[in-house]
């Protein structure tokens, strides 16, 4: 087969949408859509530029979720001992690669000559041949919110917080350029709904600016930037502030393998660094160094810090009491070794503020870390041996708490595999940019045990179910006493067709949290959630997906609360026109808040739409892609939920008059 029409094969053989893909193998509890934006754009960049499958690497490999270390390494294994695939449907022919994994990975790969020795473009050539792309996006909502109603001067002097500041409009311009995997730079820049621009509190524009430069690859030069950055190291105990799914349908997801230095161009204004890092590599070893320099929101009260404001919205007048009043500096190293079965990382971050960090004492918080400046060291391990594969990671603080996390991942043959996790999470650790596998919001007061297995026992069929088990000792955010739980999932997975997919997942988690009723007493929470889906593409150019949710939520003694939500999404792509069209239908039914559902929609480029419901109601959505040429793009979605059981929806300035919530998503793109 020829690499022109493999190429294609690989390129057009994805039936899914890769942020659709994402929301199904992610862990019940969506992330925030900002927090997932640079992955999807990584992605995108990938599916735009796919590697050829016959001079793969290791580290272009890892950056996929959806396979293990053990499958990446069969990967390789067959590339060296066969030599260069032939065909792309080889991909059947390696341990453990069932035909699911390989709809995932086509999409990102192609088949060519394997060349060795290729020669470091000069600066120049990359300038002149790297690619451009710029993207602009307005969120528009249709209905108007108590916080943008006119109110009087009196009123408004009385509590100026009752007004935002500015227009209802969400706007973010980016731009990017990229040759190959070798060079990057741009900027993003953004205004939240209600932020004011070029006015009153906010006279440069835009609410968030972001810049970067990243090199890769350059000879002995790992990555360079300067600007706004991602870091990554090990299992994130001590460091990570990339995008993590952690617990999820597909145990691949498990253990963290994307590390290193990442540029930062999503619109989350909290999780990034702005400064300087490198990384360089000598023979087996790998040596990394950073520093950042920003300012935080806080809130500050008599020169102290008592609290990070962390969501980036500035459209009040306290927000902006609270806007980059603080510093946080961060320097930081770490020193990788590794081969082909083993690796040793050793990582050290010490963070300082311009002024002391502390939170006022709450039962829950008073291991908390508190003072001006705080490091964490962290050394993280892996060795596979045959079948065998382990992974760890241990942290210590300042303070000489401790966390520690284990993965030990066994495949006794092709199309099986066991996931074993231990974590014990110190209630007095800190590491302010730790984000690793855990059951709470924060890697600290936890232990945990979990096991995951997955297994192809028939054709086509695919099966997954994970157990975990955790405690935490010490009190937690709405949860007055220590507290255990148990989270367990159930998936199987039927691909008889390239163009069809079809699951069905159930999921049980049981967590103590507080309860208020005639008294307020701390109980476990109960939930069962269900849920099938069915896909299908018809000749590449009409696709449906019916999804059917239902959950029950009930604290212990108290009458459970139900919900339901059926969901269907049409897409169709004409064959006349460069025109895409996705609808979507649903209808909602729940008993209450604790009750919602949670469904994806197609959105726009580079992020993730998980609206949430509750209530009795429909859903309805209209997406609109149109591709002008190869170098314009334009996207419009239309939504609305429709509410049949209030006459108001929302709360505070944030209330809509009227059961209609709609809003207008547009976005251009224009590559050169």
């Amino acid at each position: 087969m020829s690499l022109s029409v493999n190429k294609l094969f690989s390129q057009n053989n994805s039936t899914t949408d890769w942020e659709e893909i994402i929301e199904q193998i992610s862990s019940d509890e969506a992330e925030e859509e900002k927090s997932v934006e640079n992955y999807i754009e990584e992605l995108s960049e990938l599916n735009n530029q796919p590697f050829n499958i016959n001079a793969v690497t290791k580290e272009q490999l890892e950056q996929f979720p959806f396979l293990s270390d053990i499958q990446i390494e069969n990967i390789l294994f067959y590339l060296y001992i066969s030599g260069p695939m032939q065909t792309i449907y080889e991909l059947q022919m390696i341990e453990g690669m069932d035909r699911q994994t390989i709809q995932y990975l086509l999409p990102f790969v192609y088949l060519g000559e394997y060349k060795e020795n290729i020669s470091t473009p000069s600066f120049k050539k990359m300038l002149k041949y790297g690619k451009h792309e710029l993207i602009t996006r307005s969120d528009i909502p249709l209905n108007k919110k108590s916080g943008y109603k006119s109110i009087s001067d009196s009123v408004l002097q009385e509590n100026p917080n009752k007004h935002y500041l500015g227009s209802p409009l969400y706007h973010s311009l980016r731009y990017g350029f990229h040759y190959k995997e070798q060079l990057y730079f741009g900027f993003t820049a953004e205004k939240d709904a209600g932020e004011p621009f070029f006015r009153k509190q906010n006279k440069k524009g835009y609410d968030y600016y972001s810049f970067y430069f990243l090199l890769k690859n350059m000879n002995y030069l790992k990555a360079l930037v300067l600007g706004n950055y991602r870091l990554s190291f090990g299992l994130g105990l001590v460091m990570n502030t990339d995008y993590s799914m952690g617990k999820s349908s597909s145990i691949a997801t498990i253990s963290y393998k994307n590390n290193g230095i990442h540029k930062h161009s999503s619109t989350d204004e909290y999780n990034y660094f702005r400064g300087i890092a490198a990384s360089y590599q000598l023979k087996c070893f790998v040596l990394t160094a950073f520093y950042s320099h920003r300012k935080l929101d806080a809130t500050v009260e008599n020169k102290l810090i008592t609290s990070l404001k962390k969501d980036g919205i500035h459209r009040l007048i306290h927000d902006f009491e609270r806007k980059e009043n603080t510093v946080m500096q961060v320097l930081g190293g770490n020193i990788t070794y590794k081969n082909n079965t083993f690796h040793l990382g050793l990582t050290g971050v010490y963070n300082f503020f311009n002024r002391l960090f502390i939170p006022d004492i709450k039962p829950y918080n008073i291991f908390y870390p508190r003072g001006k400046c705080f490091y964490t060291l962290g050394i993280d391990y892996k060795y596979r041996w045959n079948k065998l594969s382990f992974v760890g990671e241990a942290a210590i603080c300042q303070s000489g708490r401790v966390a520690i996390l284990n993965i030990l991942r066994f495949t006794p043959f092709s199309g099986y595999q066991l996931v074993m996790l231990q974590r014990y999470y110190d209630k007095g650790y800190a590491a302010w940019f730790a984000r690793s596998i855990s059951e709470g919001s924060d890697i600290r007061n936890e232990n945990g045990f979990y096991m995951g297995v997955e297994a192809n026992p028939i054709k086509y069929w695919k099966l997954s179910a994970y157990a975990d088990f955790f405690h935490f000792p010490w009190l937690r955010y709405g949860v007055d006493k220590p507290s255990s739980g148990f989270d367990g999932l159930v998936q199987a997975t039927y691909t008889p067709k390239r163009n069809m997919t079809m699951f069905l997942r159930y999921q049980y988690k049981v967590k103590d949290q507080n309860y208020i009723g005639e008294k307020k007493i701390t109980c476990p929470y109960v939930k069962h959630k269900l849920r099938y889906q069915l896909g299908y593409t018809l000749q590449k150019f009409f696709s449906l997906r019916t999804t059917v949710d239902f959950v029950i939520i009930h604290p212990e003694n108290v009458s459970s609360s139900h919900g339901f939500m059926l969901s269907q999404m049409f897409s169709y792509s004409f064959q006349q026109l460069p025109l895409q069209l996705s609808v979507n239908y649903g209808f909602f039914d729940t008993d209450n808040y604790e009750s919602r559902l949670t469904t994806y929609e197609k959105g726009m480029l580079y992020s993730l739409s998980l609206p949430s419901f509750y209530g009795k109601g429909i859903r309805t959505s209209l997406h609109v892609r149109y591709d002008f040429n190869k170098y314009l793009t334009a996207l419009v979605k239309i939504s609305q939920s429709k509410y049949m059981d209030r006459d108001e929806i929302g709360t505070g300035l944030e209330m809509i008059a009227g059961n209609k919530k709609s809003d207008m998503n547009m976005q251009i793109r224009y590559k050169f």
